[in-house]
């Protein structure tokens, strides 16, 4: 008899925790594409950076510098017209050091997930890479 009064109680546990579980699932995944987005964006920094400091004559200038470091974002999956690039300490100047810095608005996948935890939406991310000219 007993059995009987029970019947159903797991389907409805399952219920109550399918909305918790699912938002634990997809803000892991949505946590690991924001890792991977910024990665890639200071990966980005990093090219622009790297080429900025390579090639001595004639210096690349900053428009040049911000060419591939969007070059380096096409395919990847990121927009490069969410991401601003800023350069500086390039061209003629020739300070110490060649900063390119990068700056994303990631667009979210889940959109109740900003709404849920209190994030802005676009979230912004951020990388830079600094090198000395040598």
């Amino acid at each position: 008899m007993r059995r009987l009064n029970e019947r159903g109680a797991v389907a409805a546990e399952f219920a109550l925790l399918l909305p918790v579980l699912l938002t634990i699932l997809f803000g892991t995944i949505e946590f690991g594409m924001i890792m991977y987005s910024r990665e890639l964006i200071t990966n980005a920094s990093r090219e622009g950076a790297r080429a900025g400091i390579i090639q001595v004559s004639p210096k690349p200038t900053a428009g040049q510098i911000t060419t591939i470091a969007t070059t380096y974002l096409t395919g990847t999956g990121i927009n490069p017209a969410d991401v601003t690039i800023t350069v500086t300490g390039a061209g003629g100047a020739n300070p110490a050091t060649l900063t390119v810095a990068t700056t994303y608005r990631y667009p979210w996948l889940i959109p109740y997930i900003p709404t849920l935890l209190g994030l802005p939406s676009p979230f912004p991310l951020t990388g830079q890479a600094i090198m000395r000219h040598e």
